[in-house]
């Protein structure tokens, strides 16, 4: 698997993944590329320069910077595994489902803010759902590396589980109960639907509660990541209070 970018390279060698080499384009020597480098040998990870024209015929997004990594496919968790992350952390846990989100560039932008906003794991559905791709990776500036997300056979079933042990299921939706209102205190996870067909009506009516977000103007919907974003940073609101 290939990443691009500076910010992504960079955080993936922070990170644990297994990194075969990194390229870079030849001539780079300013700024972030220096921190990669350093980074790099100090992990006795290859380093290639290679033309440009390289680089644009290995790019998925179009925007690699001038720096690549070639990496090891990421690995998915098991949803244990994210409620692990809270209780090692004595946390309340705090996850995102994601139900038939399908652009990566939404992907990649909640991946970033749950890794910004604390959420301990994203679930996403095997079918009908980008999984963890280039585009993903690049969006999220990095927090892919540091960020677990399962992958499930599913989601309905998954989300009955994680009511069985004590988590309350939010969706998202025009017609719910005010943001405001809601508790996000609590064991939480947040389910956000695709652009434009929402949260599915069976998953909805598998949740415990339905979450509005107030808007005031003529369009009646937002990006899946924005919504996403505008409902976590509401739980870190009340967590912090």
């Amino acid at each position: 698997m290939i990443i691009e970018g500076r910010n992504s390279v960079r955080e993936v060698l922070r990170s644990d993944r297994s990194i075969e080499k990194i390229l870079v384009m030849k001539g780079q020597k300013e700024g972030s590329i220096q921190t990669i480098f350093g980074i790099a040998r100090e992990k006795d990870v290859i380093i290639q320069e290679v033309d440009r024209a390289k680089l644009d015929e290995l790019s998925e997004t179009k925007n690699h910077q001038g720096v690549m990594a070639i990496v090891s496919e990421y690995e998915y968790f098991e949803v244990e595994d994210l409620l692990n992350e809270a209780y090692s952390k004595n946390e309340t846990p705090f996850l995102i489902i994601l139900d038939e989100v399908t652009d990566p560039h939404n992907l990649g932008a909640i991946i970033r803010t749950a890794n910004i906003s604390g959420a301990h794991g994203i679930i996403i559905p095997k079918r009908r759902s980008v999984g963890l791709t280039q585009i993903v990776a690049k969006t999220s500036a990095g927090a892919i590396e540091y960020t677990k997300v399962a992958k499930v056979t599913n989601l309905n079933a998954t989300i009955k589980d994680l009511k069985k042990q004590g988590i309350w299921v939010v969706a998202a939706d025009m017609d719910g109960k005010q943001m405001y209102d809601i508790d996000f205190k609590m064991p939480i996870a947040i389910v956000i639907g695709a652009e434009g067909e929402g949260v599915s009506r069976l998953i909805k009516e598998n949740c415990d509660m339905v979450a509005s977000i107030p808007m005031k103007g003529q369009i009646n919907s937002l990006n899946a990541s924005v919504a996403a974003a505008i409902l976590m940073y509401e739980a870190v609101r009340q967590r912090m209070n």
